[in-house]
């Protein structure tokens, strides 16, 4: 049970039949990650990767949260002190890796809100379950964060551009439209998720097993947007995906660029580097050279502005330094993307 890997009250560990099950049981907190929860998730799946009686991985949540992320006031609270939690982070890429080089089956329900570091113990695995209630983001650009957890990794490998898309606009996705970007790999109802758990520790065939119960949902997203997103989102530069948004002059592109404009430019500007580059990078290269970003961006100012904006104040204004993207120039964004030395992640 949990005490066996250290999650306390906060994630649970049970043997169901052939199957690791692990319940993220922090509803209250909308299942955010902390530091013990990292920590006890990589300690299971270090002791089920070799244990021949766990066939494969079931990854769930309590209440009406997947996972919204990690537990970011303490790292705001810490970073304003002159601590940088950068340990914290180090432990969930390293975590995020070893889900996505896992030997064995990795499922992940999810029902309800999955975003940030929520993505990042979903998204790697090898199904991607979502309900009707699945509300998938990666929102970090507009707290002056970044698309992390893995985020160079999976978001250039979503269907055409979506991948971009998501990363620079922080947009929603429901189940549809998660099924369209391939974040999804099947859709259910959230009804039939207790007997799809059943079947699963059963032994039943996976792929067989939610063939035989999958939704196909139609995007919420229009098609005509979709093909906006991608011919509008697989430019090669930041200047080029603005302009081509701006000259499109329809009220979609008008809206995206207007949501752009509100995010953090610094933050803009390096998720668009990180998702260019990621898509030549193993996972292992992604995560070090998200650590590397990390680090700057703890060390920065935007990210505090951002959450105080957000979450201490909740005035929803931040005022971002540099306030534009043409303010921001190359060599800063090169900055958050230069080795740390001694410090890297070391994957």
């Amino acid at each position: 049970m949990s005490g066996d890997f250290g999650g306390a009250d906060e994630i649970r560990f049970e043997r169901l039949g052939c199957a690791g099950v692990v319940t993220l049981t922090r509803p209250k907190a909308l299942n955010a990650l902390t530091q013990r929860m990292v920590n006890a998730l990589a300690a299971a799946l270090d002791a089920w990767r070799n244990d021949p009686a766990v066939k494969l991985v079931i990854v769930r949540a309590e209440g009406r949260a997947f996972c919204a992320g990690g537990d970011i006031v303490d790292v705001y609270k810490a970073g304003l002190e002159g601590r940088l939690l950068v340990d914290f982070f180090a432990d969930e890429y390293r975590l995020n890796a070893a889900i996505e080089a896992y030997p064995k089956p990795y499922i992940a329900l999810i029902d309800g809100i999955v975003m940030g570091g929520g993505v990042g113990i979903s998204a790697h695995g090898s199904h991607r379950v979502v309900t009707e209630n699945a509300v998938f983001a990666m929102p970090e650009v507009g707290i002056g964060f970044f698309p992390d957890v893995g985020g160079s990794h999976f978001l250039p490998r979503l269907r055409g551009a979506s991948g971009m898309y998501f990363g620079l606009t922080g947009n929603r996705a429901r189940w549809g439209d998660q099924l369209h970007s391939g974040f999804a790999t099947h859709a259910v109802k959230a009804e039939a998720l207790e007997e799809l758990v059943r079947k699963l520790a059963h032994g039943d065939d996976i792929d067989a097993t939610l063939a035989g119960i999958a939704e196909t949902p139609e995007p919420e997203t229009p098609a005509a947007h979709w093909e906006a997103v991608h011919r509008h989102f697989s430019e090669a530069t930041l200047d080029g995906v603005m302009q081509s948004l701006s000259a499109a002059d329809g009220e979609f592109e008008t809206g995206l660029a207007v949501t752009i404009a509100k995010r953090s430019p610094t933050s803009v500007k390096v998720a668009f580097r990180e998702i260019t580059e990621g898509r030549a990078l193993a996972m292992p290269d992604c995560m070090n050279m998200e650590f590397r970003i990390l680090n700057r961006m703890l060390a920065g100012r935007d990210f505090y502005e951002g959450i105080r904006a957000a979450v201490i104040d909740k005035d929803n204004a931040p005022v971002w330094q540099p306030a534009t993207l043409d303010e921001v120039s190359d060599e800063t964004v090169d900055a958050y993307f230069a080795p740390l030395g001694e410090k890297e992640l070391g994957l």
